[in-house]
């Protein structure tokens, strides 16, 4: 068999903004929630996170926050499945923009999902007039910090305070209005 006849073809992405507790973006978050809760348990030697404590975590994201006019939340759907979601939202000012829960479940990865909901993200930051997006996560969410350097988002100190955020990071956003 020839590499040509071994290459994958590309996805189709169909992309929607969707209200942050719709279905879908709910199920999402809590699949996001868990993979990452989980991952900093594993970090620190506890025991394997809870169903109860999960429930109290989802709990404190109250929804609203990723709707327009000031955010959105980007679903990306392969066969009407739910596959990952990307939101942002726009803080001092509308200046900025805040990429917030980049997400894609474990059967799409490294299928293309994540770059779909990536340049969404940024068109919509562009349309919405922010000059910048940034971003926070921690270094054990390695595959996340590689995507972000991958789409051209460098290291900044801090701009705010979480007591889980390690690493923060901003993008220029290209088709910015300048002078905003």
């Amino acid at each position: 068999m020839t590499d040509a006849a071994t290459r994958r073809l590309p996805e189709t992405w169909h992309l929607s903004v969707e209200p942050d507790d719709s279905p879908a973006a709910t199920a999402l978050f809590r699949a996001y929630y868990t993979e990452v809760a989980q991952r900093y348990h594993t970090l620190h030697g506890w025991p394997r996170i809870t169903p109860e404590e999960i429930d109290a975590g989802v709990a404190e994201y109250l929804p609203g926050q990723l709707m327009p006019p000031g955010g959105a939340l980007f679903v990306a759907r392969q066969a009407g499945e739910a596959a990952g979601c990307a939101g942002l939202l726009l803080i001092d000012g509308g200046r900025t923009a805040e990429l917030k829960r980049v997400f894609v479940r474990e059967p799409w990865r490294g299928r293309g999902a994540a770059g779909v909901l990536m340049r969404a993200v940024e068109r919509h930051a562009a349309e919405l007039g922010a000059e910048r997006l940034r971003l926070d996560t921690r270094r054990d969410l390695t595959e996340a910090v590689a995507l972000y350097r991958a789409y051209g988002y460098e290291e900044i100190p801090a701009y705010k305070e979480d007591r889980y955020a390690e690493l923060f990071f901003e993008k220029a956003v290209a088709g910015a209005a300048p002078g905003r």
